[in-house]
């Protein structure tokens, strides 16, 4: 049947119900026909860039035939089988490869269908090494202001629980422990006055709620949806430190930061600190298919292994399926092969070259690239509609939310479109205001 682009746009506003969007005051979308590269290809025949990276994933470009061909072969195989007394090939040799690159503590891999799940995995497997540990009282996650981990239960009661997404249901979830959100700036010292008195709150929060908590839950160096707020590594190490101390375990949520887009292959990796439970997704597959992985320590695994239940009770009816484990493998591999820290390194450079104008306008507060991470915080909230169509007709793709426009651009951007991304965004901030 043959439509028009009217007509399928009618259909999907009919129909379809988009991630945070009303259905009876809908925001505009845009109908995609194709994507190669780093471009979108839309039905008005115009290209674009695309600076989302389909929300963080999609690093290695669109069609990439590295990853294409890695999905046809095992098309040819098989494309998915149950992973409850079975196992197969893609799924082992991706996690001997995730054990390889992850921090050295980490051993055991649960695979699941996507970022927020593995959260709820993590959020899980905490709970029951406490219990076996003989701590049935330790039954809360300790976090800081800030943070998001996703929206369904166990993460949405993670996330900030006033300025996040999810305070509608407040009163539904599981009421968690906060601590202050660590101040601001990657490059702050570890003897700043502020941060050493945030240190301080946290230790005393710990040390007050240390019966009940069971795990500290954190996204590393860098807190994403939650307002690309990068602080500083040693944040991380007294989160470690309030860990041990107290007998928590250390969940960090690597969903976005994780696969070099901080610089470095995990976010961790800034503040030289080890996670006991590591929670990766996003750009696992490349974009191409949605997986997860929940790692954690030996020490973990077997303490639950020999806990009550003896086993780890989640099991996900698509976990580690194969076609999605097999183009994981192959995205990792394609990024181990080249040199992924110099690119980032650079396209960190042209956006901080591109973005600096930004910080002059009379509308922004702020701006900040960390990584391959750009970030024009605006002083007051962001007209989404008005912004996406000022970038996007200066030819690149973005999606803006509450104070910021922001771009996780492709790795395989040249540096010719990473300055298109920095001139469009600031061009468009200019203009909207």
């Amino acid at each position: 049947m043959r439509r028009s682009v009217d007509e399928w746009l009618e259909r999907d506003a009919q129909l379809l119900w988009h991630p945070y969007s009303s259905l009876s005051e809908p925001s505009p979308v845009r109908l995609v026909r194709g994507a190669s590269g780093v471009r979108l290809q839309l039905t008005d025949g115009v290209e674009v860039i695309d600076a989302m990276s389909s929300w963080w994933s999609v690093i290695h470009g669109y069609r990439n035939p590295v990853l294409d061909a890695a999905l046809k072969s095992q098309v040819d195989d098989f494309s998915h089988v149950m992973f409850g007394g079975l196992t197969h090939e893609p799924a082992i040799r991706l996690a001997e490869r995730l054990v390889e690159i992850t921090p050295a503590p980490l051993e055991h891999v649960f695979f699941c269908d996507s970022g927020s799940v593995s959260v709820e995995v993590a959020i899980k497997l905490a709970l029951q090494y406490q219990v076996a540990r003989g701590y049935v009282g330790r039954s809360r996650m300790l976090t800081v202001r800030g943070g998001y981990h996703g929206d369904t239960f166990a993460p949405m009661s993670v996330c900030d629980p006033v300025n996040g997404m999810h305070s509608l249901f407040t009163g539904a979830l599981q009421e968690q422990v906060f601590g202050p959100q660590p101040p601001a700036g990657f490059d702050r010292p570890a003897d700043d006055p502020e941060l050493q008195a945030w240190a301080a709150a946290m230790a005393a929060v710990a040390s007050e709620r240390a019966d009940e908590v069971a795990a500290i839950v954190v996204e590393p160096i860098l807190q994403g949806a939650g307002g690309m707020y990068p602080y500083s590594p040693a944040c991380l190490r007294v989160l470690r430190s309030l860990a041990d101390q107290h007998g928590f375990l250390l969940i960090l949520d690597e969903i976005a930061t994780g696969f070099g887009r901080t610089g470095v292959m995990f976010a961790s990796e800034h503040a030289g600190v080890d996670p006991d439970i590591l929670c990766i997704g996003k750009a696992l597959t490349g974009g191409y298919l949605s997986l997860a992985a929940m790692l954690c320590t030996a020490e973990v695994a077997q303490t639950v292994s020999n806990g009550p239940g003896g086993a780890l009770m989640h099991g996900p009816t698509f976990m580690a399926n194969p076609l999605a484990c097999s183009v994981a493998l192959a995205s990792i591999e394609l990024l181990l092969a080249q040199d992924w820290a110099a690119r980032v390194a650079a396209i960190s450079a042209g956006l901080t070259a591109g973005l600096a104008p930004a910080a002059e306008l009379p509308s922004v507060k702020d701006v900040r690239v960390l990584g391959a991470v750009g970030v024009v915080q605006l002083a007051g909230p962001v007209d989404m509609v008005r912004m996406t169509d000022a970038v996007l007709r200066r030819g690149v793709w973005v999606r803006p939310f509450r104070d910021l426009v922001y771009t996780m651009p492709p790795y395989v951007c040249t540096d010719e479109e990473i300055a298109t991304i920095g001139s469009a965004i600031t061009d468009a901030v200019r203009e909207v205001g």
